[in-house]
C-alpha cells in the first residue's frame, strides 16, 4: 500500500483501467492509514479539472483535494486516530465483517479468506489488520485490475470480487463516516469513495 501514485482524478495518459487501478491503491493508503506528509503533499497539489468537463467523479475528488489543501498533516492524522484509531472500540469500524453481520471475525471474513486461496492471494506479513478491512479489499481490486496474471487479474474476476466483497457494505461504511460530526478530510473521502462505488457498478452492470 506504498506505491506511488498520480493523482490527478483523470488524466489523457492514463487507459480507464490504470485509472481504475490507482484510485483503488490511492483510497487504501488513505483508508488504512492517516496519509504521510508526502502523499498529503501530492494530494494537496493534485489537478482537480477533469479533462471530461461534468464527471461523475470530478466534483468529489474537487471537495477532497480543496479539503486537502485546508488542513495540515496533523490536522488530518489526528483525525484519522480519532474516527479509527484508539484502544477498544473505534468510532467508525472499516472491517465489512461489521457491516455484514455486526460483528468481527464472522463468516464473512472466512468466506472472504477462502475466495483469496482461491486468487492465490493472502495477507502479507506486515498487515496486522484483517482481511476484510476495507484498505486490504481496496488493494485486492487494485490487483485484480492492474496485476500481471491474467489468470487473476481480468474483468471477471473482478466483478466477482467486487460483487462479493466490497459491494455489500462499502457504501454503509461510507455513509458512517459521513454521519460522524468529527469527520471533515475522511468525510470527503467517504464522499468520493462512495461516488467510487457507484461508477464501478454502474460499470460492472454494463458489462453484464
Amino acid at each position: 500500500m506504498s506505491q506511488d501514485l498520480n493523482l490527478s482524478a483523470s488524466s489523457h495518459a492514463l487507459d480507464e483501467e490504470t485509472a481504475r487501478a490507482e484510485l483503488y491503491g490511492l483510497l487504501s493508503q488513505l483508508l488504512y492509514a492517516a496519509p504521510s506528509v508526502d502523499l498529503l503533499g501530492q494530494l494537496q497539489v493534485a489537478v482537480t479539472e477533469a479533462p471530461d468537463a461534468g464527471g461523475f467523479l470530478e466534483e468529489p475528488w474537487r471537495e477532497l483535494v480543496a479539503s486537502a489543501r485546508s488542513l495540515n498533516h496533523a490536522q488530518v492524522a489526528a483525525e484519522y486516530n480519532r474516527l479509527f484509531g484508539g484502544v477498544g472500540k473505534p468510532e467508525v469500524y472499516l472491517y465489512g465483517s461489521h457491516y455484514l453481520s455486526g460483528f468481527l471475525n464472522e463468516k464473512p471474513l472466512v468466506k472472504l479468506r477462502d475466495d483469496l486461496a482461491t486468487l492465490g492471494l493472502g495477507k502479507g506479513e506486515g498487515m496486522s489488520d484483517t482481511e476484510d478491512h476495507v484498505a486490504y479489499v481496496f488493494e485486492v481490486m487494485r490487483y485484480l485490475i492492474a496485476g500481471d496474471d491474467v489468470t487473476v487479474s481480468n474483468l471477471t474476476q473482478q466483478m466477482a470480487f467486487f460483487s462479493q466483497h466490497v459491494q455489500p457494505w462499502v457504501t454503509r461504511m461510507c455513509q458512517a463516516i459521513q454521519a460522524h460530526p468529527q469527520a471533515a478530510f475522511y468525510a470527503r473521502v467517504a464522499d468520493f469513495t462512495a461516488a467510487f462505488m457507484g461508477v464501478e457498478a454502474q460499470g460492472f452492470d454494463l458489462v453484464n
